[in-house]
């Protein structure tokens, strides 16, 4: 609605200081100076004094002696105490504040962001990294600080399946449903974050996405039958303590048996991601005698792993008989920052690596 003049001859405006809390004042001139929009606002005429016309979208200076129509719809001014202005820019829209540092919450109502949508800052080396809205933004470095709006959401791999959803926290049960999976059989399901130990969840357990590092749900079956006695697990050659005690939790199933003087650890129920025309394998990892100062290299399948697109997986054309089965060896090494750590990597990181392998074809 337009400003008019009221009884008094006067006209109303809202002003506010850097928290942008508006407050009626009156003024006696329809086109004011920013002189004249500062004394009213309770400054003294000095040229500390920065005076903005704050727009529907974007703010614009006032100079001491510069004029404004106030006969618009939409008349509010910040005014505050300054020496200079730092800029920013608000889903392409220029702002230039006066103060070098900036509430995230002053940001939201400063470009009428709805609740609904996050702020990101968008960083050349992190992308769009989300800012907390208690968080303060500092405008000093060099360079516009580029903020975008969007509806923020987080990303979470359950049993290959990667989750794209709009909360950042979700029930683990919801969490199986949107990635298919039947809640009705009895699952181990385990949290993999980065950098911690994998943690047991229950169905009922919330997981927070914003919890830096969270990788992926990784289900395991309770109850193990390939139709064989459990007296029939063949442990042939042992493992590292922290192996065995991995294996036995996400592979009950796993064996350990010595073929022609090679020694083989065999997954017999290994789930593959989505992508693949089988969804259950047998998976084979050599192990070398001098194990854990050796590096343990590729892996191999059966049946073979088959893409349900047809294309043919480099760098498997190779295979090995195991157990009279001929399995597919699929030729992974490691380099670079991947390269083998004794002491540090073993059977957990080497099965990580085969995830990443297989994922990376369906990808």
């Amino acid at each position: 609605m337009s400003t008019h003049p009221s009884k008094d001859g006067r006209y109303e405006i809202s002003v506010c200081g850097l928290d942008l809390m508006l407050r009626p004042v009156r003024i006696d001139d329809e086109t004011p100076t920013g002189m004249q929009i500062a004394e009213v606002a309770g400054f003294a005429p000095t040229p500390q004094i920065t005076v903005l016309q704050w727009l529907a979208h974007g703010l614009e200076d006032v100079r001491p002696t510069e004029t404004v129509s106030i006969r618009g719809e939409i008349n509010r001014f910040i005014v505050a105490e300054s020496d200079g202005s730092w800029r920013m820019i608000i889903d392409g829209i220029r702002y230039d504040w006066p103060a070098s540092r900036i509430p995230v919450s002053v940001v939201r109502t400063l470009a009428a962001v709805p609740a609904n949508k996050g702020i990101f800052l968008v960083d050349p080396d992190r992308g769009e990294v989300l800012l907390s809205e208690g968080a303060e933004l500092d405008l000093s470095p060099r360079g516009s600080e580029n903020l975008v709006t969007r509806v923020p959401t987080w990303k979470l791999n359950v049993q290959g399946v990667t989750l794209t959803v709009d909360t950042p926290v979700i029930k683990v049960r919801k969490a199986l449903e949107l990635a298919g999976v039947s809640t009705d059989q009895g699952w181990h399901i385990y949290l993999i974050v980065e950098g911690h130990d994998k943690r047991e969840m229950g169905l009922d357990d919330d997981i927070d996405l914003t919890t830096p590092g969270i990788e992926k749900l990784r289900l395991t079956p309770k109850d193990v039958d390939n139709g064989e006695a459990a007296s029939s697990v063949v442990r042939q050659f042992r493992l590292l303590s922290a192996d065995e005690t991995y294996l036995d939790s996400a592979y009950p199933g796993w064996q350990a048996i010595v073929e022609n003087a090679r020694q083989w650890l065999l997954l017999p129920e290994y789930k593959m991601p989505a992508g693949y025309t089988q969804n259950v394998v047998s998976l084979a990892i050599e192990i070398p005698p001098t194990y854990p100062m050796a590096q343990i290299d590729m892996f191999y399948l059966f049946p073979a792993g088959v893409l349900l697109t047809g294309v043919p997986i480099p760098a498997t054309e190779a295979s090995e008989m195991i157990q009279g089965k001929q399995h597919q060896r699929w030729s992974r090494h490691r380099s670079g920052r991947s390269v083998w750590r004794p002491g540090v990597d073993n059977v957990m990181t080497h099965i990580a690596l085969v995830e990443s392998a297989l994922m990376k074809e369906v990808q």
